[in-house]
Parts: C-alpha cells; sequence; structure tokens
C-alpha cells in the first residue's frame, strides 16, 4: 500500500509562535529563541516552473560596508554531497574571506561554522542532524558562536521545520538560491541575535563575478543550474530549481581565466550538462557548441559531470571525439537496466536506447571510459529486473558506478510508491551489484598493465605519504614514487601493479616532466 500523502504545509504552521509580521518575513518564538523568517520552503512553489526570464546580474556580492565584517574571525564550511555543493563551498568560502574571516580547521576556533548539505540520499541527511547534535554542545560552550545550514536540505520543508522546532540553537538556515546573500545574513543573524531563515523556493537570477576559493590545480566551473527531469526519486529539481544556463560568454572567460591562473584540469558542473543551452531562447548554442569552444582553450584537461542520456546527442559525440583536452571519460547515470524500472524511475529512455548510445560513445570515442550511478531495490524492482541491471552493466563494461540502495525523499512522486522490496534483499543485491563492478573495474585496469599513462599529480598519497597520487585522463587514480616537486604537474608513468579500484605505477623518467 502506497505511503499516505502528506501535507507539507503543516511544517510551517506556526501560528501559535507568531510574534509579528509584515511584507518582510514574520517573527516567531520557539523555545524561548526567537526566529525571523525572510523567507521559507515551500515543496508547491519549488515543483512550478514558471516562464519569468532569468536575468544575468554582475554585481558585487559583499557590499562596500562589509568588506572588514569579518577582521580577526574564523570560519568552518563542512560540506556533503556533490561536485556542485563543493562548488558552492568554493564560492561561500570567498564571499567569507572577502568579508575578512579566515578559515580553521579548529572548530574550537571558529566564529561561524557551516553545514553545506546534500539531501538526495537519507543517509547524508541523518549525517547532518547527527552533526548538529554534536554542535550544541559547542554552541552551549560559546553562545557567540554563529551555526548555520545551508545547501539542498535546507530547501526541503519537512528539514527546516524539523530545525526551528528541535534544533533551535542553529543561527542561519539559507538554501541554494541565495548563497550571495550570505554576507546579508551573517551580519543579520550577529546584529539580531536570533535565528535568521531565508529560503528562495523560487530560483532567482544568475549572479557572476561571485569571489571563489580554489585549491589545488583543478577548478570547478558551474556551467548551469537546476534540473527539469524530474526523475521520480529525486529531489534536486525541487532544491536546485528549474534549468537556467550561464551565458557562454562568461562561460569560456572563466575558463579562460583559470589557464592564465595554471590551472591544469576543469570539471564543468551541472546537474545535466547536456541540457546547456536549450534554455536560451536568443540564440541556438547548446553543450557541444560550449565544449567545441571550450577546446580551443590553452588548458590540459576538461571534464564534466553530470549528464543525462536523454540530452547526450550525437553533436556531442562528435565533439568529444576531437580529443585534445577533452578528456576520454564520461560519466553517464543509468539507474537501472530494467526498461520497466527506467519507466517507474520517469527516466524518460529505455535500456534498448542507452545501450545504442554506449554503441555510439564507444564507436566514435574507442578509448572511452564509461562510468556511472546505479539504484538498486527501487520500489516494485523484481529479481528479474534487477537481473537486467547486471546483465546491462556486464554488456557496458563499466569501469566503476557509484551504487546505492534506494531511499525515499519526501516530496518526490517515488515516495508515494510502495516501497516493497525488503532491506535485507536490497543489501544483497548491492552486495551482488558491487562485486561485479569490482570485477570490471578490474579487469580494466589490468589492461593498462605495462602501458605508459599521463598522471595528474595531485599530491602525496593520503595512504602513503612517501608515495604521489594523481589521476588519468580517464579519471583512474593511480599511486607511485616521485618527488613532491612534480605535484601539480603531468609526469607519464608506467602500470606496474593494477589493483581493483586504484592503480600502482613507477614513473618513466626521461617521459617525466610538465606539460604545457
Amino acid at each position: 500500500m502506497a505511503n499516505e500523502t502528506k501535507d507539507y504545509s503543516r511544517y510551517f504552521d506556526f501560528s501559535d509562535a507568531l510574534i509579528s509580521e509584515d511584507e518582510h518575513g514574520k517573527r516567531i518564538r520557539i523555545g524561548g529563541r526567537e526566529i525571523y523568517i525572510m523567507s521559507e520552503p515551500s515543496y508547491r512553489r519549488e515543483k512550478q516552473r514558471g516562464k519569468e526570464e532569468i536575468k544575468v546580474l554582475y554585481e558585487e556580492a559583499v557590499p562596500e560596508e562589509l568588506r572588514t565584517f569579518g577582521k580577526g574571525k574564523k570560519y568552518i564550511i563542512q560540506t556533503y554531497g556533490c561536485q556542485m555543493n563543493e562548488h558552492d563551498t568554493e564560492v561561500m568560502k570567498g564571499l567569507f574571506e572577502q568579508m575578512g574571516f579566515e578559515w580553521t580547521d579548529d572548530r574550537r576556533e571558529a566564529d561561524v561554522i557551516l553545514l553545506n548539505t546534500c539531501a538526495v540520499r537519507e543517509n547524508a541527511e541523518d549525517k547532518v542532524f547527527g552533526e548538529l547534535g554534536n554542535l550544541k554542545s559547542l554552541k552551549l560552550e560559546k553562545p557567540e558562536l554563529i551555526l548555520g545550514v545551508c545547501g539542498c536540505m535546507s530547501q526541503e520543508e519537512s528539514v527546516v521545520g524539523r530545525i526551528l522546532q528541535k534544533h533551535a540553537y542553529v543561527d542561519l538556515v539559507f538554501g541554494t538560491h541565495n548563497i550571495h546573500r550570505l554576507p546579508i545574513l551573517l551580519r543579520d543573524a550577529y546584529f539580531g541575535k536570533e535565528m535568521v531563515v531565508e529560503v528562495w523556493s523560487k530560483e532567482g537570477d544568475i549572479i557572476e563575478n561571485l569571489p571563489k576559493k580554489r585549491e589545488g590545480m583543478r577548478a570547478w566551473v558551474n556551467i548551469m543550474y537546476g534540473c527539469d527531469k524530474f526523475c521520480t526519486y529525486c529531489i534536486v529539481p525541487y532544491t536546485r530549481g528549474k534549468e537556467r544556463s550561464r551565458l557562454p560568454e562568461d562561460v569560456i572567460a572563466e575558463v579562460r581565466e583559470l589557464a592564465r591562473q595554471g590551472y591544469r584540469e576543469i570539471t564543468l558542473l551541472g546537474q545535466n550538462v547536456n541540457a546547456y543551452g536549450k534554455d536560451f531562447t536568443d540564440r541556438d548554442y547548446r553543450f557541444a557548441d560550449l565544449m567545441a569552444d571550450l577546446s580551443k582553450i590553452d588548458i590540459p584537461r576538461i571534464r564534466f559531470t553530470t549528464s543525462h542520456p536523454r540530452d547526450f546527442d550525437d553533436k556531442l559525440i562528435e565533439v568529444l571525439s576531437r580529443g585534445g583536452n577533452l578528456v576520454e571519460h564520461i560519466h553517464l547515470p543509468v539507474q537501472s537496466g530494467s526498461t520497466e524500472i527506467l519507466k517507474r524511475m520517469s527516466r524518460k529512455y529505455t535500456r534498448e536506447s542507452y545501450l545504442e548510445l554506449v554503441r555510439k560513445i564507444k564507436a566514435a570515442i574507442p578509448d572511452v571510459v564509461l562510468t556511472t550511478d546505479i539504484i538498486v531495490g527501487f520500489p516494485g524492482e523484481t529479481e528479474e529486473q534487477f537481473e537486467e541491471t547486471l546483465s546491462l552493466v556486464r554488456e557496458v563494461g563499466f569501469d566503476s558506478a557509484y551504487t546505492f540502495i534506494y531511499s525515499p525523499r519526501a516530496g518526490t512522486p517515488a515516495a508515494e510508491m510502495e516501497d516493497n522490496v525488503p532491506m535485507e534483499v536490497k543489501k544483497e543485491r548491492l552486495i551482488r551489484l558491487n562485486d561485479l563492478v569490482a570485477e570490471l573495474s578490474k579487469r580494466s585496469n589490468e589492461a593498462l598493465r605495462g602501458r605508459v599513462v599521463e598522471v595528474l599529480v595531485e599530491g602525496r598519497s593520503k595512504s602513503n605519504p612517501n608515495m604521489l597520487s594523481g589521476r588519468t585522463r580517464t579519471n583512474k587514480l593511480v599511486h607511485f614514487e616521485g618527488s613532491p616537486e612534480w605535484i601539480g604537474s603531468f609526469v607519464h608513468v608506467r602500470v606496474t601493479d593494477p589493483q581493483t579500484w586504484y592503480i600502482k605505477a613507477e614513473p618513466v623518467r626521461q617521459e617525466t616532466g610538465a606539460v604545457s
């Protein structure tokens, strides 16, 4: 029997706690704490896809009067979830430091702690609430500490309602659409001495010129925001809003500047990068056009994530087949190998069309490495349908996969479906799938034994400080002995000992050196 439909409006029924309300927001009191709600999340509004024009703004996000606001103060941002969240954290770091704050790794030194959250899976949400519980004692010891929650979880009515009722010591809650408002919200939280909640349910304009604090030699570059696919299991279209693309001239200018600064690799980001440009009304310019233009920029490696099979067109395949700085790694989420389950997921492609797309990609890019995402135990998944997933994984020969047990997300259509696959069955299927993926990964790595590959050296190995660690063009992790001076450059190594999830290698000394 399907789950009972939830009335999400009840999460913001604080009529008994209302102090005042005007056109700027409302003030309520819960557990002795005043809460200023400037705007609140709404599932109903997040589902809407309006015709409003998205404006591109080039304003300074940090007002002049707040440029020294954080002088002498320190901050921490704890990031959960996907690369988009990592990129959002880079923006928030840039905003903090433009305000005069300094980063610290010691939370006891911090004046501001932000949790940048992920709403895609239940365990990520559980981790955040667990961390909030851990931070309560620190907040009691240090009442002047500003504790904030932002990111995708903040876009959920149920989450913000739970924070208001059970975690009233939180000072600041904001969402994914109003990150650029962080300086103003911080100021209000500091001086108001109350919880400040501002979560925009409808996405705002595209804000350019936001400061970013990047580290290392690899950079994230966001090319678009939001998603219009509405897969039945996914909360992202609600938390990130409708698809809206940055102007190509702004993306190209950012990548050119990163090349000038010496970055060795960039990753283009979007919930569905293949949909880039489909929202433009004044030009015929799509993702393949952007990739073709970026391939002309003098930066050694360009990759992208994540892509949707339905929007992966022939023109993009042709552009990627040209190689150069466009790498041979494609992350292509499939989610299930069963056409029937794909239909229930509203993925809008079939098993057969996915395999045909893979055939086209492999024909055009013979040395391509494909990785994917897969969900097991989706409502109604039979053993036969799960076997279809295993057979598709074998047929494609994925090099690796992110695999997950299905968990319902409140507010999505799948949450109203009967979750009728027992947990023990889900776990058993996940083990079988992971065993197969491990087998394929080991086989793929073994095929590289004795071959020379190019590695971008990222740093010392986390498990052995005497070893260096880096990645190939196809995103394979490589460990090898070498000089710390090589960090940040490209070296050529010979594969000596392929493992399941990484490769051991040795430098080819006469070929070692930076690649311009």
